[in-house]
Parts: structure tokens; sequence; C-alpha cells
């Protein structure tokens, strides 16, 4: 089972067990748990289940492992001919995040169900 999750803008395909590096989450702590409900897209298997803007009752619940920066990269500005050289580096901000579980609307429902019985 997989599904498409927007996290902070961006789309990312995640599995259960899954460790992702997202954009930097400053509200969120090392340790925290989070659920992340835009949901876009799950696959389980044979069934597909697309939303129209996102799956109603869908879930994907997440842990945070740490935070952290990126590889430095340089960008290297020139112009030829003028003696123009400009040398800059850049380090990205990342959350490391781990999903724990996909939560679809039926599983939810089930899993209410089963609970009151």
């Amino acid at each position: 089972m997989y599904a498409i999750v927007e996290i902070s803008g961006k789309q990312y395909k995640v599995q259960e067990g899954d460790i992702v590096f997202v954009d930097r989450l400053e509200e969120l702590e090392e340790g925290k748990t989070t659920t992340f409900d835009k949901v876009l897209f799950i696959s389980d298997g044979n069934k597909v289940t697309v939303g129209t803007d996102t799956v109603k009752g869908a879930k994907v619940k997440a842990t945070v492992v740490g935070h952290g920066k990126a590889k430095k990269i340089l960008v290297y500005k020139y112009k030829a001919k003028k003696n123009q050289r400009k040398t800059r580096g850049h380090r990205q901000p990342y959350t490391k995040i781990q999903i724990e579980k996909i939560t679809t609307g039926t599983r939810a429902k089930k899993a209410t169900e089963e609970a009151a019985e």
C-alpha cells in the first residue's frame, strides 16, 4: 500500500515504514507524531483511490526522526571577459520523518466500528 501526500506544497510517494526527507517543518519537534491529511492518491494493491482534491477520510501518520541540513551545493556565477566571479554556497534544511501508518476513510470507519463492538 502506498499513498501520495502533499507536505508543505510538495508531493511525496510514501509507504508504511518509509523514511522521507521533506522541507524543514519548524513547528514539529524531534520524536513527536504528526498526521498529514492532504492525501491525494492511495493504492492498495489492486484498488486505487484518487481524490478530486484530496481523498476523504484518508490520513498518513508520521513520526519526526530529526532535523538537519543537506550537503552543501556551490553556486558559481561568471561573466566572460568582465572579471566578474561570485561563489555562493547553500545547504537546504530538511526534516526527516518516518511513515508509521496510512489510513483510508473506509479503514478508519471499520476501526471505529470494531472498537464500538
